[in-house]
């Protein structure tokens, strides 16, 4: 870490510039992939640290810790004592209802410790809660404000609606000019999305029914401090854990937004914090700013690499291109996505005939075609009478046209429709099984993904559906199982010892293995141009699948059985390269992610 100790930067609130600028690295260099699912899908990324760093900007501004207090401040308990008197009046000519709230917080119910003039006090005594907007005629223009037009901006910005008051007075929330609100409910609640309302059309509006609202009294209290507060990782926490109701519809109850005990700083101090919070939120803004610019032109220069490797004429001058990423490997794959690029590129490079060196002297595909063709119809013939699915192969099989290569491809090479390559290749039961709890596991497209089974959430069902649902063709170790929905073109192959059977939206392929590897298979039905080649043709208004012939009809290019066995081996090799460099970025993350915890935690200590 740093010479400057973090626990030095936590002593250090007169200077917070330099909690960011002493420890820039940490914060910009604390980024987290966000989970993502199916092939195709980009994947995304989290600024981690530099959303750490505005948590801890709101925190140290609503303990006091943000910028120095000066003597010559009013105490907050003058203002205090202000709004009371404001209240009182306010109550006297009836504008507003008597209640109990007298603002005193109790010693065990203060989360932290405060400045000496600061004081601890509640929103239902600051503030009124949920008001009402009276006397308005029905005619009067107003603003109407649903959820999606509050951000989660720690500034409070929202947007509106021009709506007759009429349409809008029942049914919803009030608010007007200078309200604060928040929103109550799951997940618009932990996601800060709360406003203060502005510009409102004649000064008032009505919106969303899931907002808690409070209405300042006075001018004693600088309403984007409250908001801050209201923003502030310890607020959200304690929110969080109060929240009632069932899942997906859990809310913060009125009594937690009106009763928990808020730190109110003089006045004075009050502006200079919120200056203070727009000052550090704006470097937090340049320094996303220049990181995401920064990762961009890094994947950038990663696809322009690569590219250089997939426009190499073949092997030879691929070995030829290779050093030059191979000098800066280090520097160049160190994120998610740049490793998830080089992947994909080692796989289009496989199916390309760019992997490895094309040997001569083997036996040319074409020829090795020809003699799948002739040995598979002689079965296809004698098996036909007791399994219709043999019938099934030659009736599609004699209306095959020829496969056009999908890109260049090496001499020794032929393109072939995937249903060619196969043995059998069948649809599944295309209904919803009957589950038990256990027995044979039923392989859903949930199950699929990156060329691996996932276990997660696996369903079973019976021998007896088993039976019926495989009767066509009964799934065998080493076959294949491709999906043709949800998503489409993920594929694995069934390891050995396994009794599997088809989930709705699977295939099943059964290539001819005297001739064609179930491995290299699975490398070109997961190739990345694959998938946008069969894309043209999926169909679906909603979800997008393909159809069983799109999938019969796939172009697939097929190297000689050598060559198919030593691009598998490269493959594994350079896939296990790739595999040890995101374990070795998970862990530098894991140490990123730990060093901006330590450094909030020291900083707020």
């Amino acid at each position: 870490m740093n010479a400057k100790t973090t626990l030095e930067v936590g002593k250090d609130a007169n200077k917070p510039e330099q909690l960011i600028t002493e420890h820039i690295d940490i914060w910009t260099s604390a980024i987290l992939a966000k989970s993502t699912s199916g092939r195709g899908s980009s994947k995304k990324y989290e600024l981690y640290g530099i959303s750490k760093l505005r948590e801890l900007i709101l925190e140290l501004a609503v303990r006091g810790k943000l910028v120095p207090q000066d003597a010559n401040d009013e105490s907050a308990s003058v203002l205090l004592e202000r709004i009371a008197a404001e209240k009182a009046q306010l109550i006297k000519d009836k504008k507003i209802k008597k209640t109990k709230a007298d603002g005193k917080v109790n010693e065990d119910e203060k989360p932290f410790d405060l400045p000496r003039e600061w004081q601890w006090t509640r929103l239902n005594f600051i503030t009124e809660i949920n008001p009402r907007n009276t006397n308005v005629d029905d005619k009067t223009k107003a603003s109407f404000v649903p959820m999606t037009l509050i951000t989660t901006s720690y500034d409070g910005v929202h947007d509106s609606e021009s709506r007759p008051w009429s349409e809008i007075k029942k049914g919803y929330t009030h608010f007007a000019n200078g309200d604060i609100a928040i929103a109550k409910i799951t997940p618009c609640f932990e996601n800060s999305k709360a406003a203060i309302f502005r510009n409102l059309e004649n000064g008032i509006g009505a919106g969303t029914t899931e907002l808690h609202v409070a209405r300042p009294f006075g001018e004693q209290v600088e309403r984007n401090f409250l908001l801050l507060y209201f923003k502030s990782p310890n607020f959200l926490t304690m929110g969080q854990k109060l929240m009632t109701g069932s899942a997906g519809h859990k809310r913060v109850p009125r009594s937690f937004f009106e009763s928990n005990p808020i730190p109110l700083p003089p006045l004075a101090e009050q502006k200079r914090i919120v200056a203070k919070v727009d000052e550090l939120m704006l470097l937090c803004d340049q320094l996303e700013q220049q990181t995401e610019a920064s990762i961009e032109a890094h994947a950038t220069l990663v696809e322009v690499l690569l590219a250089t490797l997939t426009d190499s004429a073949g092997a030879d001058e691929l070995a030829q291109n290779w050093p030059r990423i191979a000098e800066h490997f280090d520097s160049l794959f160190t994120t998610e996505q740049s490793i998830e690029a080089l992947k994909q590129t080692v796989l289009q490079l496989a199916v390309m005939g760019k992997l490895v060196p094309q040997n001569p002297d083997e036996e040319p595909a074409s020829v090795l075609l020809e003699k799948l063709r002739k040995e598979r119809s002689e079965w296809l013939q004698k098996t036909k009478e007791e399994n219709p699915e043999s019938k099934t192969m030659l009736k599609k099989l004699k209306k095959l046209s020829d496969a056009s290569a999908p890109f260049g491809i090496p001499s020794t090479w032929k393109t072939a429709h995937l249903i060619d390559l196969c043995t059998y290749l069948v649809d599944c039961h295309n209904k919803t099984a009957p589950y038990v709890d256990s027995g044979i596991p039923i392989i859903r497209t949930s199950n699929i993904r990156e060329r691996e089974f996932c276990m997660t959430g696996m369903k079973y069902i019976s021998e007896e559906t088993y039976e019926y649902w495989s009767r066509r063709c009964p799934p065998k170790p080493e076959d294949i199982i491709f999906t043709r929905e949800a998503p489409m073109g993920e594929a694995a192959i069934i390891p050995k010892g396994s009794v599997w059977c088809l989930g709705q939206r699977t295939m099943l392929i059964r290539p001819y293995h005297k001739y064609v590897s179930n491995q290299y298979l699975l490398l070109a039905l997961t190739e990345p141009h694959l998938l946008e080649r069969a894309s043209e043709h999926a169909i679906g208004s909603t979800v997008k699948h393909l159809r069983v012939g799109d999938v019969e009809n796939l172009n697939i290019p097929l190297p000689p059985l050598s060559e198919q066995h030593r691009i598998v081996a490269k493959v594994d090799e350079l896939m296990a390269i790739c595999d040890q460099l995101k374990e070795k970025l998970k862990q530098s993350q894991e140490t990123q992610v730990q060093l901006t915890d330590a450094l909030v935690d020291s900083a707020l200590g």
